[in-house]
């Protein structure tokens, strides 16, 4: 059902079985698949790419201009996969020349007041709690949680499957499959519940807990940690994919909370 107090620009996409509630707006250069339901006051403007059934919640902007100066008017998208919440006023950016788009998921859930700013790329079924906000060009892994009023600096990563408590301040890139709180935010342990929700084995779990102990707990450099985890742990797609986040990382990762302080690097 599309009201006929919406206003919808004719140059838009509308796709089979959609919804738009009273006073939404949809600028034109927008697609709109097929079964999602746009609330009313959601403004979606030019170069929003939204997926099938999705939920757009009332106040929501999606493709807004980027926040970043450099910003001349290129012709970028702002896209949202399929199944993906965006609930009350929350902010899904256009991106820039870096990446030319700004990317959210499938299956995602966007609380109220979050904010992904230009040249993001989030993966699938990742949840931003309330007034999370990301600065841009920052990269969220597949199943990512984030707790409310988390803010992220600009190019940093968040690795897959990783759970960080509210009210944290990312300032260096998060590894896989970890949880993350404190601050400065630091590794507090492997995120066992999520895995076991996602059916994790037993033994990856093990492994997984193996390598952040040699990486975090036993106090070698990331340099000699990595060299420990090549030679003892055995090879697979978690061990690999831990090493080449840990390896590409630009900002840094993270390190472990000790009692006695946070354990940084002396040397990479």
């Amino acid at each position: 059902m599309i009201s006929t107090l919406a206003h919808i620009d004719p140059n838009a996409q509308i796709g089979d079985d959609v919804t738009i509630e009273p006073f939404a707006v949809i600028h034109g250069n927008t697609v709109i698949g097929d079964g999602t339901h746009i609330m009313s006051h959601a403004v979606i403007m030019p170069g929003a790419r939204i997926g099938k059934k999705c939920k757009i919640h009332p106040g929501a902007v999606i493709g807004g201009k980027p926040q970043d100066l450099k910003y001349r008017g290129e012709n970028t998208t702002a896209e949202i996969g399929d199944n993906t919440v965006v609930r009350e006023c929350v902010t899904v950016n256009l991106g820039t020349t870096d990446k030319w788009k700004t990317v959210v998921g499938n299956n995602c859930l966007l609380m109220a007041y979050a904010h992904v700013a230009h040249d993001c790329i989030i993966g699938n079924n990742v949840i931003l709690a309330n007034s999370v906000n990301l600065a841009g060009h920052i990269d969220v892994g597949d199943y990512a949680i984030i707790g409310g009023m988390t803010g992220a600096h600009q190019f940093t990563k968040i690795g897959a499957h990783t759970y960080i408590a509210g009210q944290s301040a990312i300032r260096k890139d998060v590894p896989p499959y970890i949880r993350a709180a404190r601050e400065p935010l630091s590794y507090v342990g492997i995120n066992v519940v999520g895995l076991q929700r996602r059916n994790f084995t037993k033994e990856t779990i093990d492994q997984i807990s193996k390598i952040y102990h040699i990486l975090f707990v036993h106090g070698h450099t990331t340099s000699a940690a990595l060299d420990i985890i090549e030679k003892e742990v055995e090879t697979g797609p978690v061990k690999e994919e831990i090493l080449s986040f840990v390896k590409t990382s630009q900002a840094g990762i993270i390190r472990r909370f000790t009692k006695d302080g946070l354990n940084e690097d002396i040397a990479f």
